[in-house]
C-alpha cells in the first residue's frame, strides 16, 4: 500500500468462536489442575486417605465441538492395624450389646404385661442373696442368662421382678406396707387464745366544765361615713349665691360708673382705649367671683372636718365599750378552760389504769398462743416426716420398675452404628486465566494504536494538501529555497509503484511568515525527481500542482 510507511493496517477483531474455544479449554485445563491440587494423599497416625483417578469422562462442548477427558476419582481411607484391631474389637462390643439388649428386651414384654400399682401391698424382695439360695433353678439361669457383670443379687432382684412375685416366692422375701402420709386433721393442737379478758371501759367523757364564752356583747355600730351624701355640696352653694346677691348690685354700679368716666373722656364705644378699660374691669370681677368660690369652699371643708371629729369620737367609745366586753369574756374562758383540763387529767389517769389492766392480758394471751403455735409446729413436722416416707417408698418402688427400661436403653446406646468421619484437607484453587478477556484487550489496545495512527496520519495529510502559499487555487509555493527552520519528521514509502520511491515530509517555515508560524509537507524538489509534471516553475520558485500531488500520494 503507498501509504504504509506512515498509516498502518489496521488490527484484525478476534474470532469469538475461536475466542470462546480457547476460554473453554483455558477453563477445563484449571479446573483438571485444581483437582490435582486439592486431591491430596493423607498419611497419619491412625491411617491413611488416598485418592485415585479412575477412567476418564468424555465431555464435548456444544458449542465447539471440542472434546475434553476429565479426570474422574475416587477415595479409600484405611486404619493402621492396631486401629484396625481397635475397631473390630468396637464393632463386636456393639454387637454383643446389642444382642443383651434383644435378649433382654424379650423379658422386658412380660414385665411390662403386668399391671403396676406403687401403692399395692405385698412381697417385696427384702434379702437377694436368701432368695438366690433357696432356688436352685434360678441359680441355674444365672449360669446360662445373667448379663456381664450382673452380679447373683442383682440377677435375683431381676428375676424376682419379672417372675418370682408372679410364682409365689417367698424366700428372701417380706411383706411391706407403703408408708401413710397420716391425717391432716390429726395436726389440730387447740383453739388459739384470741379474746382478752375485760379490763374496764375506758373513760372516754370527763364531766361538763360549763359553757364556753364565744361572743361578749355589742358594742354597737362602727361609724363609717360622716356628714351628707352630697359632702356639703348644698352649703357650699348657698355661700357662693348669697355672697354673689350681695355683689351683683355693686358690679352693676360699677360697671355703669366705668361707661360713664370712658364717655366723659371722650372715648368711644367699641374703640381699643374703650376695649381695653372693660377687659380690666372684667379681670377684676373675675378675682371677685374666685375669691368668692373659694371662701364657699373653706366653709365647705370646715363642715366636713367637724362631722369627721364628730365621727371619729363615736368609733373611740365603740372601740371602748367592744375591748370591755372582750376582757369580760377572755375571763369566762380561762376560768372554763382550767375547769376543762383538770376533768381530763382525771379521764386520763383512768384510762392509763385500764390501759395496764389491758396490756397485761394481752400478754397472758400472748404466752397461750405461743404455746399453741409450737405444739403446731412439732406436729406438722411429724406430718412432713411421714410424707416423706411415704415419697422415698414411692421413689424406690418407681427405680425398680424403670431398672430393666433402663438397662436396655444404655445397652442400646452402646451398640448405635458409628459412620466413618472422612478428614478434611487444605485446598489450592489456581484462578482461571481470562483468555477471552486478554485477547479482547489487546485488540482493544491495537485498535486504539491504530486510530491514534490514522488521526495523525490524518492531520499530516491535512497539513500536506491544505499547506499555504498557492498560486491560484492548485498549486502550493513548495520550493526548498523559500522555507526556513526545516526539520524532517517522516517518510511516505512506496509513492512510485514502478519505482519504489520515497517521499520526505518536513516540518518548516516560510522565510516570509510571523515568528512561530510552522507548516508540514514535502519539498518541490523532492516532487519533481517522483513526477516532474506535479511541479511547476514561477519567477525562480517551484510550486506543486496539488491535481497531481494527490495521485502521488494514492489519496486523490
Amino acid at each position: 500500500m503507498a501509504l504504509s510507511g506512515l498509516l498502518p493496517d489496521a488490527p484484525t477483531p478476534p474470532n469469538p468462536v475461536a475466542t470462546a474455544a480457547a476460554q473453554t479449554g483455558t477453563n477445563v485445563a484449571t479446573a483438571v489442575a485444581n483437582s490435582y491440587l486439592n486431591n491430596i494423599n493423607q498419611s497419619t497416625p491412625t491411617g491413611s486417605l488416598t485418592y485415585n483417578t479412575g477412567t476418564p469422562y468424555s465431555w464435548s462442548d456444544p458449542s465447539t465441538g471440542q472434546t475434553y477427558s476429565i479426570p474422574r476419582w475416587s477415595v479409600n481411607q484405611s486404619l493402621t492395624q492396631p486401629q484396625q484391631n481397635i475397631f473390630d474389637l468396637g464393632q463386636q462390643t456393639q454387637t454383643n450389646l446389642a444382642n443383651m439388649a434383644q435378649n433382654q428386651s424379650q423379658s422386658l414384654g412380660d414385665f411390662l404385661g403386668k399391671p403396676f400399682n406403687p401403692l399395692q401391698t405385698g412381697q417385696q424382695l427384702s434379702d437377694p442373696m436368701a432368695y438366690f439360695n433357696a432356688y436352685p433353678d434360678i441359680q441355674q439361669a444365672y449360669q446360662q442368662s445373667h448379663l456381664p457383670g450382673e452380679t447373683p443379687a442383682a440377677f435375683a432382684v431381676r428375676h424376682y421382678q419379672n417372675n418370682g412375685a408372679a410364682e409365689g416366692r417367698t424366700a428372701g422375701a417380706s411383706y411391706v406396707t407403703p408408708p401413710n402420709a397420716g391425717d391432716a386433721s390429726s395436726l389440730n393442737v387447740g383453739q388459739a387464745q384470741g379474746d382478752i379478758a375485760d379490763v374496764g371501759q375506758q373513760q372516754s367523757t370527763f364531766g361538763d366544765a360549763g359553757q364556753q364564752q364565744s361572743t361578749f356583747g355589742d358594742a354597737g355600730d362602727i361609724t363609717r361615713s360622716y356628714g351628707p351624701a352630697d359632702n356639703f355640696s348644698a352649703d357650699r352653694q348657698r355661700v357662693e349665691e348669697s355672697l354673689y346677691q350681695r355683689m351683683d348690685p355693686q358690679l352693676q354700679r360699677d360697671r355703669a360708673a366705668l361707661d360713664a368716666k370712658l364717655a366723659d373722656q371722650g372715648v368711644q364705644y367699641g374703640s381699643p382705649a374703650y376695649q381695653a378699660a372693660h377687659d380690666q374691669f372684667e379681670r377684676q370681677v373675675t378675682d371677685t367671683r374666685l375669691g368668692i368660690t373659694q371662701t364657699a369652699g373653706q366653709e365647705q371643708q370646715r363642715m366636713m372636718d367637724m362631722a369627721a371629729q364628730q365621727a371619729g369620737f363615736q368609733n373611740a367609745a365603740q372601740q371602748q365599750a367592744y375591748t370591755q366586753a372582750q376582757g369580760r369574756g377572755q375571763f369566762a374562758n380561762d376560768a372554763q378552760a382550767q375547769m376543762f383540763a383538770q376533768a381530763q387529767a382525771r379521764g386520763s389517769f383512768a384510762n392509763s389504769a385500764q390501759q395496764q389492766n389491758f396490756a397485761q392480758a394481752a400478754a397472758r394471751n400472748t404466752a397461750s398462743n405461743a404455746a399453741l403455735a409450737q405444739n403446731q409446729a412439732q406436729a406438722q413436722n411429724i406430718f412432713n416426716a411421714r410424707n416423706a416416707q411415704r415419697q422415698q417408698y414411692l421413689s424406690e418402688q418407681y427405680q425398680q420398675r424403670n431398672q430393666p427400661i433402663n438397662e436396655i436403653t444404655s445397652l442400646l446406646s452402646g451398640s448405635q452404628v458409628q459412620m466413618p468421619q472422612q478428614l478434611s484437607t487444605p485446598t489450592s484453587q489456581i484462578p482461571t486465566t481470562d483468555f477471552a478477556g486478554i485477547l479482547n484487550n489487546r485488540f482493544s489496545q491495537d485498535m486504539s494504536i491504530y486510530q491514534q495512527q490514522s488521526n495523525n496520519f490524518n492531520s499530516l495529510m491535512g497539513g500536506i494538501l491544505g499547506a499555504a502559499g498557492g498560486i491560484g487555487g492548485g498549486y502550493l509555493r513548495s520550493d526548498r529555497r523559500s522555507r526556513e527552520n526545516i526539520d524532517r519528521i517522516g517518510t511516505i514509502f512506496g509513492v512510485n509503484d514502478d519505482r519504489d520511491e520515497n517521499l520526505p515530509i518536513y516540518r518548516y517555515s516560510y522565510k516570509d511568515d510571523p515568528m512561530s508560524v510552522r507548516h508540514i509537507g514535502p519539498m518541490a524538489q523532492d516532487v519533481e525527481e517522483i513526477d516532474p509534471h506535479a511541479v511547476r516553475t514561477f519567477g525562480k520558485t517551484k510550486y506543486i500542482d496539488k491535481t497531481r500531488l494527490g495521485s502521488i500520494l494514492k489519496v486523490a
